[in-house]
């Protein structure tokens, strides 16, 4: 399984610039049949070695947000957000991410997502606790309508170096997204990850349900946990 370790050089200009904190990775590995229906057009699903693809639950804090480079905005950059994701790859070999939903606390945010650059965010009302090496996160969504909710506890513990899989799963370097009846990619970067095992605590969840995909029992692949990375994004172009 050959994909880009290092981020390939970012196109000019930066578009946004934001930090990922507090970030959790759990992963479940499903059919790649069950995933195809819901990518882009010109995507497919990414499949590891062993024939699976996977869906990921991502609980963190988004942090300094904003436009260009280094210009956070004043609390609008600042909020919790749960993600469900899947993984793509195109014709032109860019192994990206598509994600089915994104909850998210700013209802600005939401709305200038969902009808501006058309990602499919969803407003929620999301906590994040810490006690110790414990962080705790919990989504309830307000809107769109049906209202589903996500409880996540996990226990942090030393830090590890990722397998290829989890390689494979966590460095990405863009977003394929529906645009219309075209695809969209957006191109990112981002710091190296500096990761932690993590103990799953506790799991309900309905977002992935919610999503077309059920999330229960362990995840098939070790939890992660980070302190974060910094990630900037080029301009979307069509493919």
């Amino acid at each position: 399984m050959t994909f880009p370790h290092v981020p390939p050089r970012l196109p000019r200009p930066v578009v946004f610039d934001q930090v990922w904190a507090d970030l959790t990775f759990l992963h479940w590995a499903v059919d790649p049949a069950d995933v195809a229906p819901y990518l882009p057009p010109g995507t497919r699903p990414d499949v590891w070695s062993d024939g699976a693809t996977h869906v990921g639950l991502v609980p963190f804090r988004m942090a300094s947000a904003g436009p260009g480079t280094g210009l956070p905005v004043p609390f609008f950059g600042r909020f919790l957000e749960t993600n469900i994701r899947l993984y793509s790859v195109d014709d032109a070999g860019r192994h990206g991410v598509v994600f089915r939903s994104l909850d998210a606390t700013r209802l600005a945010v939401v709305l200038l997502a969902r009808w501006g650059i058309r990602i499919p965010y969803q407003w929620s009302s999301i906590s994040l606790s810490a006690a110790g090496p414990v962080r705790v996160y919990r989504t309830a969504r307000r809107w769109p309508r049906p209202r589903v909710t996500s409880e996540v506890a996990v226990e942090i513990g030393a830090p590890t170096e990722a397998t290829p899989v989890e390689e494979f799963l966590t460095r990405r370097w863009g977003m394929h997204s529906r645009f219309g009846r075209r695809t969209m990619w957006t191109p990112n970067r981002h710091d190296p990850w500096v990761l932690h095992e993590a103990s799953l605590r506790h799991l309900d969840d309905g977002l992935g349900a919610s999503a077309g995909f059920p999330l229960s029992g362990a995840p098939t692949l070790r939890p992660l946990w980070t302190a974060g990375v910094r990630t900037q994004f080029g301009r979307p172009t069509l493919i």
